[in-house]
Formats: C-alpha cells, sequence, structure tokens
C-alpha cells in the first residue's frame, strides 16, 4: 500500500503485498452483536431505533471527507484486527461500515488501514520525532497535574517534521509498527479493529488516519493491487477527550492540546467529516470506548494525495 510521489496512475498500481503467517488470516471480520449507529459520546447503546434508521438513510446520500494523509503513513505490512501491541492506553474498539455513498451498497472486501498516535502523542516508525514536533514525550509526574482543559494560546497549523496532519511524507526512522493495522470490510461492509484510545501531540486535536483501498485482490500474501478511494481521518468530541484525559496514562501528557473546533484538519463538519459517534461509560472512561462510523466513499475514484484537502462535496446530498 506504499504510495509514491510518481504519477497518480503509477501509484494506483502500486503492488500492495503483505506476508501473512497462516496465509488465511485475512478471513474477513464477523458481524456480531452491532453498536446502535446513532449513539452519541456519553451514552450507551442499547439497540437500533427509528431515528437509528433514519440516520442510515441520510449517510447514503453523504460522501465522508477527504483530509491529508499526513507524513506518517506507512504501508506497515500488518493485515490485523488487534493493533494495540504493548501500548498503554484506554481499550477501544472501532467499528467502521464503508458504503458507496452514490448507491448506498457495502463496499466489501476493500482493506482499510488505519493508524494513529499513542497515548503520549507519539507514532511508531517515528519514534525519534517525540511528540509535537521533535519534543520527547513526557517521563515521570508533570509538576502539576493537568485537568485536562487545554491552555494557552492554540497552536494553529502543526509546526514542520512533527507528527503533524499535513505536509509531505517522512520515511520512517525505526522498526516499530504498533498503533497501525490493515483488515478486510465483510459483505456488509464492516471492519473493526481493537486499539485505544489515541492522545495528542503539539498542533493536532485527537484523530485516527484512515484509507480504503478498493479493486485489489486478496490472496495468502494479503491485498495487492487496486487503488486508494478514501484518504481521511476521524475525530473525538471534546468530551470524550476530556475524560480520557483524566486518566493515566493521558494524565501524564503535558503537551498543549489542541480542541477539535481549533484543529486545521477536521473539516468542521460533523460526522461527515469523520467525527466518531462513542459510546462509554460516563462514570468510568477507562473501562473502555467503542467507537463507530459508516463512511461514504466514492470507489470509481482515487484520493490517495498527501496534500489532499477537505473535499467540497463533503455534505453533497
Amino acid at each position: 500500500m506504499t504510495e509514491t510521489q510518481g504519477p497518480a496512475h503509477k501509484r494506483n498500481m502500486t503492488r500492495r503485498k503483505v506476508v501473512v503467517a497462516g496465509g488465511a488470516a485475512v478471513a474477513a471480520v464477523g458481524v456480531g452483536g452491532g453498536i446502535a449507529v446513532n449513539a452519541f459520546a456519553g451514552e450507551t447503546a442499547s439497540g437500533t431505533s427509528a431515528a437509528d434508521a433514519s440516520s442510515s438513510a441520510e449517510t447514503c446520500y453523504t460522501l465522508t471527507s477527504e483530509t491529508t494523509e499526513g507524513p506518517y503513513y506507512i504501508d506497515a505490512d500488518k493485515i490485523r484486527q488487534d493493533i494495540t501491541e504493548d501500548q498503554e492506553g484506554i481499550p477501544m474498539t472501532l467499528k467502521l461500515k464503508v458504503i458507496d455513498a452514490e448507491t448506498c451498497k457495502p463496499v466489501k472486501n476493500a482493506a482499510v488501514d488505519i493508524w494513529h498516535c499513542t497515548a503520549l502523542g507519539v507514532y511508531s516508525g517515528y519514534e525519534s520525532m517525540g511528540s509535537g514536533g521533535g519534543g520527547g514525550a513526557p517521563t515521570g509526574a508533570p509538576t502539576d497535574a493537568p485537568s485536562g482543559t487545554p491552555t494557552g494560546t492554540p497552536t494553529g497549523e502543526p509546526p514542520s517534521g512533527g507528527p503533524s496532519g499535513g505536509g509531505g511524507h517522512s520515511e520512517p526512522t525505526d522498526d516499530e509498527r504498533y498503533l497501525r493495522g490493515t483488515w478486510k470490510t465483510d459483505k456488509h461492509g464492516y471492519v473493526t479493529f481493537k486499539t485505544v484510545f489515541p492522545g495528542w501531540y503539539q498542533g493536532r486535536c485527537v484523530h485516527i488516519h484512515v484509507k480504503v483501498h478498493v479493486d485489489g485482490t486478496w490472496t495468502d500474501a494479503g491485498y495487492e493491487g487496486g487503488h486508494t478511494c478514501h484518504t481521511g481521518q476521524l475525530f473525538f468530541d471534546e468530551k470524550s477527550v476530556l475524560a480520557a484525559a483524566e486518566v493515566a496514562p493521558y494524565a501524564t501528557n503535558t503537551t498543549t492540546r489542541t480542541t477539535l473546533t481549533e484543529d486545521t484538519i477536521y473539516p468542521q463538519n460533523g460526522h461527515a467529516g469523520g467525527l466518531l459517534r462513542l459510546d462509554y461509560s460516563r462514570k468510568n472512561i477507562a473501562k473502555g470506548v467503542h467507537a463507530h462510523l459508516t463512511m461514504g466513499v466514492a470507489p470509481d475514484e482515487t484520493h490517495d494525495s498527501t496534500d489532499t484537502q477537505p473535499s467540497a462535496s463533503a455534505s453533497a446530498s
């Protein structure tokens, strides 16, 4: 899945080859008991309502916004659902449904990549970058325990050279690949990952990167060929981030946090812009978070640029 900087038509034909132990490890994800589609942060889903059906119908006519790939995408050769490895943080299940925004039909057999930073704002493969543009991740207990409320002046555009959401691709500096993975959508368009709630770093709000690849072939070696039809980011509402910021190890992250409304990458258009729907205990978010979203994509289009701006058709109907 490595995207080169050559012509788009050549990048689309880049061979995506992954060695998978056991060969058949790329089997589709089972749907299982689903989470209510229309649950919001702080709520516990208990079933599907008429409002859920209405929301799903509306989603069919909305393209999910294209956003920048960011500098730290790696064709990680990690076909897996559990991307946690040994990273500490609030357990999180991420369930995405990929649909064709024009026909409303599920996009099956697509390869979905996700990658994000640790609770302290560090990306695997770029540990030497530290958190927030070269500063090392915080160590030890802070002098003043943060309340989770952002302080100081909004940082605006992420600093060049740091783990930002924009800028050209940076070559990896190490062999770590935690919090990165790829899995296959099932016949209903669903894909599920197990990870941890992301942290934050200088210049960006809390987010997860995502890519959707289609028209390739799943083999015993992984996923080959095809093209990238969606490059975007998934975002978290302020209420959930503030709750997470009170929990270790997030509470030791002393980097000034950019809020969702201050972020320069988030399109500010709600779920169409990648804002996740979240379920967790209001009293104890540390028990875990279920994040979910339906993403409307255009399978016949190619969106793999490293400098993609938010799509003007993000709210087209």
